[in-house]
């Protein structure tokens, strides 16, 4: 885990090329592991873009716990963060969330892109996750990256009541090897 730590500190997230004649960002974003007093912000985050979010008691519980807790930052601001746990062989992406300020810039693929490997590094092949049915800019990223659909949760989301589509991607050996 220290060596991980290490190499999540000084990782840089580039800025991602924009479609449409938009520009792309110069802001680059440190990846690292969260820390107790990064729960204010990620629940600042949290109650902005969810319509039912988690408590800070569950990210306080996260971040004691020692579950994949990644948090994106730029220039001391937490812009992002992604939230995820394993057992054996499976690894489930929990939460991720980024402030509306940094959306569409890259961080939620570059999160995600750090818990894969991360818990490609611990063992896991498969990873799942849920997302709202009507959240197609989320469906979108995590197709990007692999992500099929396998199921779904009639009824799992509140405010509003909506299906969860249930998502799985294959940790590839060239993540292990990343």
């Amino acid at each position: 885990m220290t060596t991980w730590r290490r190499q999540c500190r000084s990782t840089a997230v580039p800025p991602k090329p924009k479609r449409g004649g938009r520009p792309a960002t110069d802001v680059r974003y440190q990846i690292r592991p969260a820390q107790p007093a990064d729960v204010a912000a990620v629940c600042a985050i949290e109650g902005a873009v969810f319509s039912d979010p988690w408590s800070a008691r569950d990210f306080r519980e996260c971040a004691a716990s020692g579950v994949p807790f990644l948090i994106a930052e730029h220039g001391g601001v937490v812009a992002g963060y992604a939230i995820a746990h394993h057992a054996a062989d499976e690894g489930e992406i929990l939460n991720l969330g980024v402030a509306p300020a940094h959306q569409r810039r890259g961080v939620g693929r570059v999160l995600v892109e750090h818990l894969l490997t991360l818990l490609a590094e611990r063992g896991v092949d498969a990873v799942f996750l849920e997302v709202r049915e009507s959240n197609a800019a989320a469906r979108g990223l995590y197709q990007r990256l692999g992500f099929r659909e396998v199921g779904r949760r009639p009824g799992y989301y509140r405010r509003p009541v909506e299906d969860a589509v249930i998502l799985r991607s294959a940790v590839s050996a060239e993540t292990r090897r990343a």
